[in-house]
């Protein structure tokens, strides 16, 4: 079970409120990822569901217990945080058995729990290797494993892949969700990375000065945002707003249209402009188009679509596609 439901929760520092009153439930089994810029609140709030912060006011239950002054230690969670935090004298086995030891379980039974974490995790050959020995990677697999085998209702995940190069992140990021459909437990993860979220999330919390500001499928929110913070946050690149004459020919302050939603001529269209920046990345091209009257648009195309700085091109956005948002930057 890895039921979390938060009622009311807030959080301040000294005057400051850091996090706003706040519910939110969280079911068994899901992968949700709270996200949202820096200084936004996500990992308080995680580290309030980990008890390694008290709440201001509020409750936090974990199925169905209120656990709101529950120790860290009997709030059956275990946490994987950015920094890897191993013990570099120790090998791998001795790492991911040491919660396990400290608990004062027999041998036998840690070993078989080492070994089935290792397994899982791909690690079985380097049991006997030390931190030092390890990749990025490899070592994140063994923070990871240390947190399996206390097999907890959840995993809290703190930007877990942060200090990862490119490459390794996105191999992570595969590994963690075929972990989850694996455990089948509840994870809650924490980025300030949209794709990580888009990518690896059952349900996403969008979060902004500590409130939040949605909550829903990756999907829900791509579609459907409810605000210009939702819809400018979650989709690469972002969308682009306009305002002026032709966000009033909407009947809008702003409108917002995707990079994909915009069809790109060098012939005729909706919006003439300039080419500023193009940038090929094979199988896409985005352009960063200088719009008259409008401003610099960024647009969608195929990698084929060679035009450079410069090039006079055409912008067309879909029509079905024009988000509009009033002054106070609600969706319409």
């Amino acid at each position: 079970m890895g039921q979390i439901i938060l009622k009311d929760v807030t959080k301040s520092f000294g005057g400051v409120e850091v996090i706003k009153p706040l519910n939110l439930e969280i079911e068994d089994g899901e992968f949700v990822v709270f996200v949202g810029p820096s200084g936004c609140g996500k990992s308080t709030l995680l580290r309030l569901i980990a008890g390694l912060e008290d709440v201001t006011s509020g409750q936090i239950l974990i199925d169905g217990q209120d656990a709101t002054a529950t120790p860290p230690a009997r709030r059956k969670l275990a946490m994987v945080f950015q920094s890897y935090a191993l013990y570099p004298h120790m090998t791998v086995a001795k790492n991911i058995a040491f919660p396990l030891r400290m608990a004062k379980m027999d041998r036998k039974t840690i070993d078989a729990k080492v070994r089935q974490a290792a397994a899982t995790l791909n690690l079985t050959d380097y049991l006997h290797r030390r931190p030092g020995q390890l990749s990025g990677g490899q070592r994140q697999r063994v923070a990871i494993g240390r947190a399996i085998v206390r097999e907890p209702a959840a995993f809290l995940f703190d930007e877990p892949l942060s200090n990862l190069d490119a490459a390794l992140r996105v191999n992570m990021r595969l590994e963690i969700s075929q972990l989850h459909n694996d455990l089948e437990t509840t994870m809650i993860y924490v980025t300030h990375d949209q794709v990580e979220a888009m990518t690896m999330a059952d349900k996403i919390v969008v979060l902004s000065a500590g409130q939040i500001e949605q909550v829903g499928s990756p999907l829900d929110l791509y579609r459907n945002p409810r605000n210009k913070f939702v819809a400018g946050f979650i989709g690469s690149p972002k969308m682009n707003f306009i305002d002026g004459a032709e966000a009033a020919r909407h009947d809008a302050d702003t409108i917002g249209i995707r990079p994909e939603h915009i069809t790109l001529s060098t012939g005729e269209g909706a919006w003439p402009g300039t080419v500023s920046v193009s940038e090929h990345l094979g199988s896409d091209t985005f352009l960063h188009v200088k719009v008259d009257g409008i401003g610099t648009v960024t647009a969608r195309s195929d990698g084929e679509f060679g035009v450079h700085h410069g090039d006079r091109v055409y912008l067309s956005p879909a029509p079905d596609k024009i988000y509009r948002f009033d002054a106070a930057g609600h969706a319409i």
